[in-house]
């Protein structure tokens, strides 16, 4: 019996405004690829729905129609397609696209336009992808496939149970997952009516959010069972300053909300990672001091392999903490430490940065914009990584760095402080240590950690203790996959 035999039947519609690789803009985009096909294997039937961009039209080969739209409400007439994802494991999940020109057929971002701009038409882009979503999963589906529970992503999802609250028929549990409760999808109250929502909905419980409508306040209303990206994020986003106004209704359905950390995808494995100079593993570190020595050729950086060099690869925003990183990075540059930034953002942030690399030739390098060959290499050639961020509901990157033997430097916060165990002479001894945590969200703190880290990195028996405890690690999506099935079955359980 193989192992997705070995389970009960559900069905599953994955509604996503984005998925790796044909489009993504963040960890939402890789996860609406690893954990549809980690869930496979755990006999969970999974379909994806998501708009037909350019780019997931373009990507896709043998599409077929399956169901047609007619015109409603402010939503123009659309086409279902069904297809498959055509890389790796992830080919075996089939996906169903939203073909609406009118809507999706746009040079720019799946949110934004050329100009960085939000489209003006974002309700009735991500409103359609919600109506749509709402009814492939009730029994007004023209489909014969019909879904046990329907897995909504952030507010671009969120009207689905909504739309399934106010159907009269049979319908699928829904679960809204939040990836990041700062994105809400706030629109103008008149976008109740344009979404064909009715006029009642637009109240304290309903969609309505301080004077307009929330998309994310909507989901997070209706749906019958909640998850965020990590149990920390779970239990902060309950109060403020990280429940942004929602607090309120979130603290009311505690009881609902479950906390599971995001796994992340076997590209990320220095033993086979193609982007690399030399692959490396636990057993043999040895391909990880070729890979900082080319990283540093590759930026500019004075060739040393006994200088700590701290990476990060990121958006340079205020909510990632680069703020707080410029006021100590001449500190770290004295310690003395290398310093190495791949990321877009801000324009400030971007210019501080550039100006302070230019200050300090060949001991800090900036690249702005994102190279997916150099963010491995940094992973890879970094000694630590940095993420000093205000939040984070889950994070990716200090995980990637563990599986890379470059302990994370983290702000306790979100994900962070669920994936990385500080290091401490007791957690070094008992082997759990993994990277370095500072918990109050200043230049001191953040700079003591700093000085602890390359304390550490300087005793050779220390740090590669810590590297391989990091290494070690399983964070793949199977554990994630599990405990997204079990939740699967409580609502089907609920609902029956």
């Amino acid at each position: 019996m193989t192992p997705a035999q070995s389970y009960p039947h559900l069905d599953v519609l994955f509604i996503t405004p984005e998925i790796h690789p044909l489009n993504k803009t963040g960890g939402l985009g890789e996860v609406s690829a690893a954990l549809p096909t980690a869930l496979s294997e755990f006999g969970v039937n999974v379909r994806i729905l998501i708009p037909g961009y350019p780019q997931i039209l373009n990507g896709l080969k043998n599409k077929q129609k399956v169901a047609e739209f007619a015109a409603q409400s402010s939503f123009p007439a659309a086409t279902l397609l069904s297809a498959r994802l055509p890389f790796g494991a992830s080919g075996n999940v089939p996906l169903f696209i939203i073909d609406c020109p009118e809507l999706y057929w746009r040079d720019g971002g799946p949110y934004t336009d050329p100009r960085g701009h939000n489209w003006p038409d974002n309700a009735i882009r991500f409103g359609l992808l919600s109506k749509i979503g709402a009814i492939l999963a009730c029994d007004a589906s023209p489909l014969d496939w019909h879904p046990d529970i329907v897995h909504c992503n952030d507010w671009q999802s969120g009207l689905v149970p909504a739309y399934l609250h106010f159907h009269k028929g049979a319908k699928a549990a829904s679960l809204m997952v939040i990836h990041n409760l700062a994105f809400q999808g706030v629109f103008s109250p008149e976008t109740v009516s344009q979404l064909g929502l009715p006029q009642s909905s637009f109240h304290v419980q309903g969609v309505e959010y301080y004077g307009g409508m929330s998309f994310l306040k909507a989901g997070l209303y209706y749906c019958d069972h909640i998850v965020t990206v990590s149990p920390t994020y779970a239990r902060e986003i309950q109060v403020p300053p990280l429940g942004f106004g929602m607090e309120g209704l979130l603290s009311l359905r505690r009881e609902r909300i479950t906390g599971i950390v995001n796994g992340i995808s076997d590209e990320w494995d220095p033993i086979n990672d193609p982007h690399l100079e030399q692959n490396y593993s636990m057993d043999d570190l040895s391909g990880k001091v070729i890979n900082k020595t080319v990283l540093q050729q590759q930026l500019g950086l004075t060739v040393d392999p006994d200088v700590p060099l701290f990476g990060a690869v990121s958006r340079l925003t205020y909510q990632k903490g680069y703020d707080l990183l410029l006021r100590i990075v001449t500190q770290l540059i004295d310690i003395p430490g290398q310093l190495v930034i791949l990321g877009s953002g801000e324009a400030t942030l971007e210019q501080e940065l550039m100006r302070m690399a230019r200050n300090h030739p060949g001991k800090m390098a900036v690249r702005i914009g994102f190279d997916e060959k150099l963010a491995h290499l940094i992973e890879a050639g970094a000694d630590s990584f940095l993420m000093p961020s205000r939040f984070e509901p889950c994070g990716l990157n200090q995980m990637y760095s563990q599986c890379y033997g470059t302990p994370p430097l983290v702000h306790g916060t979100g994900g962070l402080l669920d994936t990385v165990v500080d290091y401490t002479p007791e957690s070094l001894a008992d082997g759990t240590a993994t990277g370095f945590v500072f918990h109050e969200l200043t230049p001191e703190a953040f700079l003591g950690a700093l000085e602890r880290a390359v304390a550490a990195y300087r005793d050779k028996s220390v740090w590669r203790r810590l590297m391989r405890n990091g290494m070690a690690q399983d964070f793949s999506w199977r554990a994630s996959a599990a405990d997204y099935r079990k939740i699967y079955l409580s609502l089907l359980h609920r609902k029956r």
